[in-house]
């Protein structure tokens, strides 16, 4: 083999060794080895009334029947005297970034972030861990199943809520998130009743 042929044959493992690896990452995986949730549709940001309290806007919908939004991909909507879009993000962490999807730091405003789950069986007790950055509300298929008024920082797992059901097939998470000042996150997995990630789930933007 020629030097001019050994080289090709190198470049050409380098490629196929470098695509396996892109493959592999964790954040190439809608729910990652984890169980992190990484895909989202996000639709910010939605500026609070002025003088309202971040903590307090948590219990106020921004827009009509929060617990029950499943947009798509593109679709419009209203909040307020704002026309937003939906658009699709992928966590580049185990968090999604509303300030990086924004490309800019916005304060004092409101996101709300949706997933659609797929599990293969019915699950009657399921516990949703979520972290934000600052407070939060998560409702699944329209029913809430908990909220922190919280200014703080993101980190994994820093509320549990037990007893949450999943149905076989399509679950909608509805995940809302307030920024008071700096960064902006929302963070969300599933596990078991006994502690442990719940394997098998599937995410998708579609529902």
């Amino acid at each position: 083999m020629s030097a001019k042929q050994l080289f090709g044959v190198v470049v050409a493992c380098a490629i196929a060794v470098t695509g396996a690896t892109r493959f592999a990452r964790a954040d190439d995986k809608p729910i990652d080895d984890e169980g992190f949730i990484r895909v989202w549709l996000i639709l910010a940001p939605i500026p609070l009334a002025e003088g309202q309290d971040p903590g307090e806007s948590i219990d106020k919908e921004q827009i009509k029947d929060e617990a029950k939004l499943a947009p798509m991909d593109g679709d419009k909507a209203k909040a307020g005297d704002k026309e937003l879009t939906w658009k699709k993000v992928t966590a580049e962490d185990y968090f999604f970034d509303v300030n990086k999807f924004l490309g800019s730091d916005t304060e004092r405003s409101m996101a709300y972030a949706v997933t659609y789950v797929v599990a293969a069986d019915d699950i009657k007790d399921a516990v949703l861990k979520i972290g934000s950055d600052d407070g939060c509300k998560v409702y699944v298929n329209g029913k809430e199943v908990g909220k922190s008024a919280e200014d703080r920082a993101v980190d994994k797992d820093q509320d549990e809520f037990k007893n949450v059901a999943l149905k076989k097939g399509v679950n909608v998470v509805v995940f809302k998130v307030v920024n008071n000042s700096g960064e902006w996150k929302g963070a969300a997995r599933f596990f078991d009743k006994d502690g442990k990630p719940l394997t098998g789930l599937k995410a998708q933007l579609t529902k």
